[in-house]
């Protein structure tokens, strides 16, 4: 909320009642009784970004899981779409051997980064963890999955962001603008960025929402029939902003 320049745009078309309200998470929701008929919804906001990528501190360490905070603790456990029951012995497999802390983190999402080829076409949104360490495909949805479930095998704390994440500072795609995926993880005493899916530092993060998995940090949660006809995201830098 501090980063938004002016005041963010919830709209609903037609229009309805809202209330607004915190999650078990943290994050702001918003509730609505959609009246029968098509509703659309648009949100727009300015954010003020420092341009600094992602911050690196290799010599991170990992936390004895005794001497972890009570709220890092559900991040250790499996959740919805990353069953850490069924992986644990992957991971140890894979990562028993690696550096404690940020080296371990980093060894993940090397690997995950090679272990998936991304693809939109790819996308399914029951594809948990597991389904997606054997099919070897996902989106980012799927990368950050398997890389918080595999850092929760390996008794690091580790959550889902969701958010927006534009070109820039890289390269601009032909491919079109979506909702992004990334994780966090504690390790000594606070929350660190990683991203498997692109795995290299990024500027210009935009973080919507954080929990366990895709499952908590949905965009929009529906009760009852409800078809998605269209939806579009875009995020532009503004290279000038004026004195507000």
């Amino acid at each position: 909320m501090s980063d938004l320049v002016g005041r963010d745009a919830l709209v609903f078309d037609p229009p309805v009642p809202v209330a607004a309200y915190r999650d078990g998470f943290g994050n702001w929701c918003a509730r609505i009784v959609a009246p029968k008929g098509r509703t659309s919804v648009s949100a727009d906001a300015l954010v003020n970004d420092t341009g600094v990528p992602d911050v690196i501190v290799p010599q991170a360490q990992q936390i004895p899981v005794p001497d972890l905070p009570e709220e890092t603790l559900v991040f250790l456990l499996g959740s919805r779409y990353c069953e850490t029951d069924r992986l644990s012995e992957s991971a140890w497999n894979l990562f028993g051997q690696t550096p404690t802390g940020w080296g371990r983190v980093q060894a993940i999402c090397d690997y995950v980064h090679r272990h998936l080829t991304f693809g939109y076409e790819h996308a399914r949104m029951t594809r948990t963890a597991l389904e997606a360490f054997d099919e070897r495909i996902g989106v980012c949805r799927d990368f950050t999955h398997l890389a918080v479930a595999f850092c929760r095998c390996m008794n690091i704390p580790a959550r889902y962001c969701t958010g927006y994440l534009g070109d820039i500072g890289v390269p601009p795609t032909d491919e079109p603008m979506d909702f992004s995926a990334w994780f966090e993880v504690f390790l000594d005493g606070q929350w660190h960025t990683f991203d498997a899916r692109h795995n290299t530092p990024r500027i210009g993060r935009v973080l919507i929402a954080r929990g366990r998995d895709a499952a908590d940090v949905a965009l929009s949660n529906t009760f009852g029939p409800a078809t998605l006809t269209s939806f579009r995201v875009w995020t532009d830098e503004v290279p000038t902003l004026a004195p507000t």
